[in-house]
């Protein structure tokens, strides 16, 4: 656990008590603070009853403490805790602003704080792999993984690697960052935001927070990135901004299995030059990039069978999601995508997917979708109207040849037929491995 006697003797109340949240009181009360805890569930509430103040804060008297510790999902521009710690004087933060807090105490470290609307996930795990590989110890955390506060703090010259989200930036108010990375801007998440403008600025105090010899990195894509990127060059040394698209590593992009397709040629591309900035060579990299497997249900290779990959993208929830999946396999110089795509909708077009068409050997339709997409998709392609998973991976099996990809991308919700995305994509996994009898324990990837 990390904590800090900077908080010995100082007041928090924390709202929320999920993991985060626990992780934060954790780290109060081992640090000597006083802390007051408040959950909708009664559980949590109970179980910290013996070494906590149980009151709500949003209407408990808040006078004088140090900070109300908020968990990212609380709605900050709805929530009565905003109101009430504005009135009582109190800064509302989240578990990362203590994490910076307690940097102090910790052995000498640098931290890597990786946001963007898309793609955060891959790069943080694909950065935390390269550090891994050259012996540098990492730890991986924010919005991934374990949070931060729970995990052991690092030996002298480790590595946080930090996924975070516009809320979590929202709540954090002194994290400079060695390096920091932007990958990509697009709408999103408005209902917490006074508009597209106000999400951009939430993304733009990450570098707001650092000092000028820190290193700042910036995909290439979208004015907004690009905006931000700009901005930064006046507040930073020379040289200490960077702006990466991967046009120079698209030569070796074939042999990373699990870093296919543009999206993940820029997500490549920003995690090089992370590591780069910290000291990784590129003869390092370079070794270590094939060995990268990837996220569960994000561009998965799960097995290859008599010369057929199959690629479980069930995090492919909706049409915009799905299209960089069909991007990953151009038909030249052989790859065709058998795809797997269905659910339940959350919009009852494909036209994001449209442009990649082409790339698609046949389609196989299931779930609440099914008959909706098979009617968009029948004028392009052939298409099986597979209803059930396994019956699609079976047609896919049985259609597809050496070189082809059996994808599940669903471009759909899984609720209709499966408890989340995590269970729609083990169910791939398992069908897949019973139907070819290829274990998907595949160390580096396909």
């Amino acid at each position: 656990m990390i904590t800090s006697e900077a908080f010995a003797g100082k007041r928090y109340a924390v709202l929320g008590l999920a993991r985060s949240g626990l992780a934060a009181v954790e780290t109060l009360l081992a640090g000597g603070a006083k802390v007051m805890v408040w959950d909708s569930r009664e559980d949590p509430r109970r179980a910290l009853a013996d070494r906590a103040i149980v009151a709500d804060p949003a209407v408990a008297d808040i006078s004088g403490y140090d900070g109300v510790v908020v968990s990212p999902g609380v709605p900050l521009n709805r929530h009565p805790i905003a109101e009430a710690a504005e009135k009582a004087g109190v800064p509302v933060i989240g578990d990362i602003e203590l994490f910076a807090l307690a940097r102090p105490a910790l052995p000498a470290h640098r931290v890597v704080g990786i946001t963007g609307t898309n793609g955060k996930s891959t790069t943080t795990a694909l950065v935390h792999h390269l550090l891994k590989s050259a012996a540098i110890p990492a730890r991986m955390g924010g919005n991934i993984g374990i949070p931060v506060l729970s995990q052991e703090p690092l030996p002298a010259g480790g590595v946080y690697v930090l996924e975070l989200s516009s809320y979590q930036i929202d709540l954090t108010r002194s994290l400079d960052c060695e390096v920091a990375a932007l990958l990509n801007i697009t709408p999103d998440h408005l209902d917490r935001y006074d508009g597209f403008a106000g999400y951009v600025a939430s993304k733009a105090r990450l570098f707001a927070m650092q000092t000028r010899d820190h290193v700042a990195v910036f995909g290439v894509g979208d004015d907004e990135t690009a905006g931000i990127a700009g901005r930064q060059v006046s507040r930073h040394d020379r040289g200490n901004v960077q702006q990466v698209d991967g046009s120079d590593l698209a030569g070796m992009q074939e042999q990373w299995p699990s870093l296919q397709g543009p999206h993940n040629l820029q997500n490549a591309a920003v995690a090089i030059a992370i590591v780069e900035a910290l000291g990784i060579s590129r003869k390092q990299w370079e070794a270590a990039m094939p060995t990268f497997r990837g996220l569960p249900h994000r561009m998965e290779c799960v097995a290859e069978a008599k010369g057929v990959i199959f690629i479980n993208d069930s995090k492919a929830t909706n049409p915009s999601s799905a299209a960089p999946a069909l991007a990953a396999f151009p038909p030249n110089p052989g790859k065709r995508i058998h795809w797997i795509c269905g659910g339940l909708p959350k919009e009852e077009s494909l036209a994001e997917c449209a442009p990649h068409f082409g790339n698609v050997a046949a389609a196989y339709t299931i779930g609440d979708a099914g008959p909706m997409f098979a009617d968009i998709l029948s004028p392009h392609m052939p298409v099986s109207r597979s209803e059930m998973m396994a019956e699609a991976i079976r047609q896919a099996i049985g259609a597809a040849g050496p070189g082809d990809v059996v994808m599940l991308s669903p471009a759909c919700a899984s609720f209709d037929q499966f408890r989340d995305y995590e269970a729609r994509g083990d169910a791939f996994r398992q069908i897949v491995e019973a139907l070819t009898g290829e274990t998907s324990d595949l160390g580096g990837g396909c």
